[in-house]
This record gives C-alpha cells, sequence and structure tokens, in this order.
C-alpha cells in the first residue's frame, strides 16, 4: 500500500463491489415496476429482517429519526412526559421526543461502555417519567437485563436506540427485541447502511405494529382515509433493494468489524489509551473509540499522517444549544463530559485492509511513543 495515500474513516465502495452485479438488474426492475415508495421490495425487506432480528413486526419508514419518533408516538408518549435518556449520543435519539413535547431527562451513562447508568437514571426518576430510550453506543449494547427489570419496577416504556448496533445481541436476543419498540438507522455508514436515509422499527405488539403503519403513510388505514394525524415517513423502495442485498452480507461484515477491533486491541493495549470493552455480552463495533486526555493532539497527528478519524460526540446533549433550556437545572454527567472530552473514533469499516489499519496502529503508537 502507498504509504502516502489517505487511510479514510469509512469506505463504502468495498460494500457496494460485492453487491453492485447482484443490485443494479433489479434497479432496472424496479424503475420498470414505478416502485418508489414502499412496494414489494419493502415489503419483503420488512419480511426478511424480522425474521433476521427473530421480531414478529418490522415496519420501514424513512430515518432512524423518523423511527424514533414514531415509536414515540406508538408508546403513547405525550406532551409533558418525561423520558430517561442518556447525555451521550446522537441528537437524534431525543428529536421525537422534542416533537411530541416530551421531556428528555438526561443521565449519566456507564465508564465503560457509554451506555445509560441505570444508578445515575435511578436518581433522577420522578412520577413524571413516562418511558426509558436506552442507546446501544458505538455498537456496544446497553444493559437491556438491568434496563427491563428498571423498566418493570416503574412501569416505564422501553425504546431501544439500535441506531448504531444491528446484529448485537443480549441475553440470546437481537438488539432491538427486548424492549416494547426497537428502533434501527440505515444511513450509509451504518453497519447495515442504505444509498441515502432508511430507517426501521420492529416490535412484538401487533397494536403498535398496526399504528405505524399507519402512522409512517400519512395516517392512512386505506387509501385516502385518514384516521389520524400522519406523517411521510415512507421508506423508499431503492433503499429496501439495496438494504435487502446488503443483509445477507451483514453477517460477514460484522465479523470483520470484530476481527478489526481484535486487531487493535491486541496492538494498543500497551499504550495509555482506554479501549473499547466487551460488558454487556456483545459488540458489532460500528464505531471504535478509544478515549484519552491527548485526544485533540492525537487526532491532529493522525490527520497529519493521512489517517481520517471521527468525533462522536464532542457537545454532549445537555450542553447543545437548542437544548439549554430543557436541560436547565439538570446537571452533574462527568462520564459524557468525558466521553465528549476525550473519545476519538479510529477508522473501522468492513474490508478494511490489514495494510490500512497498520498504517493506523503503526502511527497510534508512534504518537505514545516514550509515554
Amino acid at each position: 500500500m502507498n504509504a502516502h495515500a489517505t487511510v479514510p474513516f469509512v469506505d463504502l465502495s468495498i460494500q457496494w463491489n460485492q453487491i453492485r452485479a447482484d443490485v443494479m438488474p433489479d434497479v432496472e426492475r424496479l424503475f420498470e415496476a414505478n416502485a418508489f415508495c414502499l412496494g414489494p421490495w419493502a415489503t419483503e425487506f420488512e419480511k426478511r429482517i424480522a425474521e433476521y432480528l427473530g421480531a414478529r413486526h418490522a415496519v420501514a419508514v424513512s430515518s432512524g429519526s423518523a423511527a424514533l419518533h414514531l415509536a414515540v408516538i406508538a408508546a403513547g408518549i405525550r406532551r409533558g412526559d418525561k423520558v430517561l435518556v442518556p447525555a451521550h449520543t446522537f441528537i437524534g435519539t431525543v428529536w421525537g421526543l422534542l416533537y411530541e413535547g416530551a421531556i428528555p431527562v438526561f443521565c449519566d451513562v456507564e465508564a465503560a461502555t457509554g451506555t445509560i447508568d441505570l444508578a445515575d437514571a435511578e436518581r433522577r426518576l420522578d412520577d413524571g417519567v413516562k418511558a426509558i430510550i436506552p442507546v446501544h453506543l458505538y455498537g456496544q449494547p446497553a444493559d437491556m437485563s438491568a434496563t427491563m427489570e428498571f423498566a418493570r419496577r416503574h412501569n416505564l416504556t422501553v425504546i431501544e436506540d439500535v441506531a448504531q448496533a444491528i446484529g448485537g445481541r443480549h441475553g440470546g436476543r437481537s438488539l432491538g427485541t427486548i424492549g416494547d419498540l426497537g428502533c434501527f438507522s440505515f444511513y450509509p455508514g451504518k453497519n447495515l447502511g442504505g444509498a441515502g436515509e432508511g430507517g426501521l422499527i420492529v416490535t412484538n405488539d401487533d397494536e403498535h405494529a398496526r399504528a405505524l403503519r399507519a402512522l409512517r403513510d400519512h395516517g392512512q388505514s386505506q387509501r385516502y382515509l385518514h384516521e389520524r394525524i400522519g406523517y411521510n415517513y415512507r421508506m423508499d423502495g431503492i433503499q429496501a433493494l439495496v438494504l435487502g442485498h446488503k443483509l445477507g452480507h451483514l453477517d460477514d461484515w460484522t465479523d470483520q468489524r470484530r476481527a478489526i477491533a481484535t486487531r487493535y486491541k491486541n496492538a494498543l493495549t500497551a499504550t495509555s489509551l482506554q479501549l473499547p470493552e466487551i460488558v454487556h455480552g456483545d459488540h458489532v463495533y460500528h464505531l471504535y473509540v478509544v478515549r484519552t486526555e491527548r485526544r485533540d493532539e492525537l487526532k491532529a497527528y493522525l490527520d497529519g499522517h493521512g489517517i481520517q478519524t471521527g468525533l462522536h460526540y464532542p457537545i454532549p446533549l445537555h450542553r447543545q444549544p437548542c437544548l439549554l433550556e430543557i436541560a436547565a437545572g439538570q446537571s452533574n454527567f462527568p462520564v459524557a463530559e468525558e466521553f465528549a472530552s476525550q473519545g476519538l473514533s479510529l477508522p473501522m469499516f468492513a474490508g478494511m485492509s490489514v495494510d490500512q489499519q497498520q498504517r493506523v496502529i503503526d502511527a497510534v503508537l508512534a504518537f505514545f511513543d516514550g509515554e
């Protein structure tokens, strides 16, 4: 490999080259059938991914944010209701709550995983809290056994944010199928990513599924009969087509991510970096996030050596400008602040070559040489 070539943070062309020959004839068929909004490819994708996840129902929608919004509505969360959420996550986790006038109650996160800290959530609980949204961050499951027990004790609905963790499992069950509703994103860079935006909600509740199918399609129970306020959140047919072709490769791509993570761990253990841990039984490594107090120095060093990195996420939710009013009076998130200030995402993608990864490893080791 050219030592001067950039090591990309992610390279999706590798996946495309694996599926191109199979996808293009189906694209022709889709255009000939005018199956642009939902349609037969979406129906087939819903069936296949429900089987893959072990869910009774899968409802394809236009994005992960749309999935979370509709899950909030289906769960009966209304204006003024409070919902426990981790302070360290992508802002899409809370958009649906805000759209419905619900109130996010920010909680600190576990030091080992970055997922919601239930002990901290317990301290922030009051009678207004109606639900909890555990986020399976970076591909690491939240502690769903403890979350479900917590939810049962306090009569809370559980909406899983699985945007970064498709294919992960906890206690033998697929993430997204453990709570009341599970929400997935198929943004292109995700472990299972489309050719644009896409999302999914899974549930084992027949009533939730009926409501979700109407909500995503203008509130229709039948053509032009709108029984409730709805949204234009349908999945494009071409997204379902691409995702259907990629689904068969997902387990192999996940195994590749795990192998890359193992090489990183073996090579970087001797440094002062805090490396990702497998704590709650599984990890699908959507991101490989290391932590160091020298994060900004390390990022600049790697950038200077042609190695792209990412920051996920440098500003926690309670400090986002659009959430300051909501977060007023909510405080004390030391671990979330640590993740925000110290986390650096190293290159991680299916198809990453050993040579590419070795360049990353050599550069990180050189940065820490002499510590």
